[in-house]
């Protein structure tokens, strides 16, 4: 591909997907200011690669895989809190981010305080099921695991993020 094709796609991708790659690098990492440079980097790493994209999954998908290991690098580095979210019927698809949550209930800020606490890849797999939306195997192949790892630790991270809700004392009539 030419430099000024790619130039073009990566504008195209950036345009269309900007926004849904930052909320989901905000959600992993939990930093405003580092999810923008994270998502920048994405882009610009998907620039630098693009010879080596061959359309073996989505482009979006593609994107979120770099946005992930981006996130997962920067988490490394910094060893922040870690969250997890959770598909409990109090939190719609993409509508929330931690910069929202001010405006969000008690409800709902006890639901992102638990998601602090569980393991990253409870974290990834919830958040890109549940607030993102993706699909079985897109979420496999975002994650480079299998369908069945995927069904797997979604259950568990939704079974530990309930666990850690309760024992921080929330209640709600799901659970």
């Amino acid at each position: 591909m030419s430099d000024e094709l790619a130039k073009q796609q990566i504008q195209e991708w950036y345009e269309q997907y900007s926004d849904e790659i930052y909320r989901f690098v905000l959600l992993m990492i939990g930093d405003q200011d580092q999810a923008k440079d994270v998502t920048q980097d994405t882009f610009l790493k998907a620039y630098q690669s693009m010879d080596y994209f061959q359309g073996n999954t989505s482009d979006k998908n593609w994107l979120y895989k770099i946005a992930r290991n981006g996130s997962v690098d920067y988490i490394r580095k910094k060893k922040p809190i870690r969250f997890i979210l959770d598909s409990i019927s109090t939190i719609p698809s993409t509508e929330y981010c931690p910069e929202k949550i001010s405006l969000l209930g008690e409800k709902e800020e006890q639901l992102y305080r638990s998601l602090h606490k569980l393991k990253r890849s409870y974290r990834e797999v919830i958040i890109l099921r549940k607030i993102k939306e993706l699909s079985i195997q897109e979420t496999a192949d975002v994650l480079g695991w299998n369908e069945s790892k995927v069904k797997t630790t979604l259950f568990r991270g939704q079974a530990a993020l309930k666990k850690q809700m309760v024992e921080e004392g929330y209640t709600h009539e799901t659970m």
